[in-house]
């Protein structure tokens, strides 16, 4: 069993605020791209909608361009 919960992506945004990534820019159109930074990192887009969930294979693949851990959350 994974141990990633499937998870609203306003939480996973905000848990990625809280270790350290900061939004850099936002698609003009619908909101839902979002460019986040990190010094160290490079830069990650973010494209989900804010009640959109994210399953554990999705989350699994965001930890390892962000560093986010499953406590995170």
């Amino acid at each position: 069993m994974s141990s990633w919960p499937v998870t609203k992506a306003k939480r996973v945004l905000a848990a990625l605020e809280r270790i350290g990534w900061q939004i850099k820019r936002t698609s003009k159109t619908t909101g839902s791209h979002r460019t986040l930074s990190r010094p160290g990192w490079s830069d990650v887009v973010f494209a989900f909608h804010d009640g959109e969930e994210i399953g554990p294979r999705m989350l699994a693949r965001i930890s390892k361009v962000t560093g986010l851990r499953p406590e995170d959350l």
